[in-house]
C-alpha cells in the first residue's frame, strides 16, 4: 500500500521518532538518518518500535553514560549477537502474546541496527542463525565500510583502495586488495527472507522497503550506505550526495530480493564512471597518486559492471517466479 505520507510529516513533526537530537553523531554522519527514516516509517504505520543495537559509532555515541538518545525500547549487547539477542526479544513477545499478556491489537516491529564490523564479519554468525530459524525482525546494516568507532580499519566491507589502518596504501600495497563482501547475497541465500539494498538519498525508496519489510511475513535485511565523513575523508554536507553517487555509479545498486526473486527498483538512464565516486573520497587519495591507479580503478569499474550484469541477469531470471 502506498506509504501514509501525511502520517510520516505528523511523526516527523513532532519528533517522536525513536531517537532525539543530542545524540553526539559526528556531523554529517549517515547513520542517524538511517535510523530516524525506518523508525519514522515503522511509527507511521502503526508500529511500536524495539531496538537491538550491536557495538559500534552508534551505540558509543547515542547511549554516552548517563544518558540515552532512545526514546523507544531498547537493548546494546557485545558486537557479536544484535541478531541473538532481537531473535530472544522476538520470541519472548510471540509467547507473551500467546499467553494473553499482551494486547492483541497492538503492533510491535523489532530491530537490529548494527554496522558492517558487526554485520559481514564479527556478527555473521549470530544472523545467520536468525535468519535460518525465521524470527520475524528487521535487521538493518548501517555500511560505512570499515570499523570507524575503533579508528578505521578494514572490515570485509571496505572497497579495494581504500586507505586503512590495518591495509594501509603503501609502495608496495595499494590499500586493501579484497573486493567488498557481498553481504546481500549472503543473506538472500537463506531463501525465506526479504532483503533489500537502500540510499539515505532516496528517501522514498528506503522507507517503501521499511514498509515491505514490516510486512513480510519472516526476517528482513536492509543494506543502507551510511558513509562515514571522518575516515572517508570527505566534506560533512556530502554524505547524502555521495549515495545519491554511489547508486549513479553502479556502486550500490538498489534492488530487493523476496525469497529468491530479485527486483531492481532503480534502473538510471546512464551510469557515471566509478571514478567519479571514488574521486570524492579522500580514502582513495593516495591510491590515486600511485603509477597503477588507472588499472585499480578498471577493475573497481570492470567489477560493479558485472554486477550490474548479474543484477539485470536475475531480474530476467525471476520475474515470472511466484513468491512463495
Amino acid at each position: 500500500m502506498p506509504l501514509p505520507i501525511k502520517k510520516l510529516a505528523e511523526v516527523f513533526t513532532n519528533k517522536e521518532i525513536g531517537i532525539t537530537q543530542g545524540h553526539r553523531m559526528c556531523p554529517g554522519c549517515a547513520a542517524p538518518m538511517v535510523v530516524k527514516m525506518v523508525l519514522m516509517t515503522a511509527k507511521a504505520l502503526g508500529y511500536e518500535p524495539v531496538v537491538g543495537l550491536a557495538t559500534g559509532c552508534l551505540e558509543v555515541s547515542t547511549t554516552v553514560f548517563p544518558y540515552t538518545a532512545w526514546s523507544v525500547p531498547y537493548i546494546h549487547n557485545a558486537f557479536e549477537n544484535v541478531a541473538a539477542t532481537i531473535s530472544g526479544v522476538e520470541t519472548a513477545y510471540r509467547a507473551l502474546k500467546k499467553a494473553g499478556k499482551i494486547p492483541a491489537d497492538k503492533k510491535y516491529a523489532f530491530f537490529a541496527f548494527a554496522g558492517d564490523g558487526g554485520t559481514y564479519d564479527i556478527g555473521l554468525q549470530s544472523l545467520s542463525g536468525a535468519l535460518e530459524r525465521g524470527h520475524k525482525f528487521i535487521y538493518v546494516l548501517y555500511d560505512n565500510e570499515g570499523y570507524m568507532n575503533t579508528g578505521n580499519q578494514r572490515s570485509g566491507s571496505t572497497p579495494p583502495g581504500a586507505d586503512t589502518t590495518t591495509a594501509p596504501v603503501g609502495k608496495q600495497i595499494p590499500g586493501k586488495l579484497q573486493l567488498k563482501k557481498n553481504i546481500v547475497e549472503i543473506v538472500a541465500g537463506h531463501e525465506n527472507v526479504y532483503a533489500a539494498t537502500a540510499v539515505p538519498a532516496e528517501p522514498m525508496d528506503l522507507m517503501s522497503k521499511v514498509e515491505k519489510a514490516l510486512a513480510f511475513d519472516g526476517p528482513a535485511f536492509l543494506a543502507i550506505l551510511s558513509p562515514c565523513v571522518r575516515f572517508w575523508r570527505m566534506d560533512e554536507s556530502k554524505s547524502v550526495d555521495i549515495t545519491k553517487l554511489a547508486v549513479e555509479t553502479k556502486y550500490w545498486p538498489l534492488y530487493e530480493v523476496e525469497r529468491g526473486v530479485y527486483r531492481i527498483t532503480r534502473k538510471p538512464s546512464s551510469f557515471k564512471p566509478v571514478s567519479e565516486f571514488v574521486k570524492m573520497q579522500g580514502r582513495f587519495r593516495l591510491v590515486l597518486e600511485r603509477p597503477d591507479a588507472d588499472q585499480i580503478i578498471k577493475q573497481l569499474q570492470d567489477y560493479v559492471d558485472r554486477r550490474w550484469e548479474r543484477l539485470l541477469a536475475l531480474e530476467q531470471a525471476t520475474k515470472d517466479k511466484p513468491i512463495r
